[in-house]
């Protein structure tokens, strides 16, 4: 009984110690790539801050191609494509109550995230 338990805590370290280095490996095979990125200089305006009536605007000074909204946990709630508008009206179907990431992707490739919080209705 000594002998299989450990095997089986060998064969567990063994596997645990592998998929570690498995996960080194593949986050930094991606810190060469370099991706376009917006600096802090981008003039983006949301509102209202807080959302509160299912809607909001965008407002930046380039031309914005596309937005996805998407939730803490990581699903999307919203995407849209627009043909470069400085100034975009979301309209979302009940989202309720907490914190979204909405992503502004511009004519020119760079993107932006922001953090919106929504709350309920009165």
């Amino acid at each position: 009984m000594k002998k299989g338990l450990l095997f089986i805590f060998l064969v567990m370290t063994a596997f645990t110690l592998y998929s570690q280095k498995d996960t080194v490996i593949y986050s930094s095979s991606f810190s060469g790539r370099e991706y376009p990125r917006e600096g802090n200089n981008s003039n983006i305006t949301i509102y209202p801050v807080p959302v509160k009536e299912n809607n909001f605007t965008i407002k930046a000074e380039k031309d914005i191609a596309f937005v996805k909204i998407t939730n803490i946990i990581g699903q999307d709630i919203y995407k849209n494509r627009y043909s470069n508008q400085q100034t975009i009206r979301i309209l979302l179907e009940n989202p309720k109550r907490g914190m979204y990431l909405v992503t502004i992707i511009f004519s020119d490739d760079t993107r932006v995230v922001k953090k919106i919080m929504v709350e309920e209705t009165d």
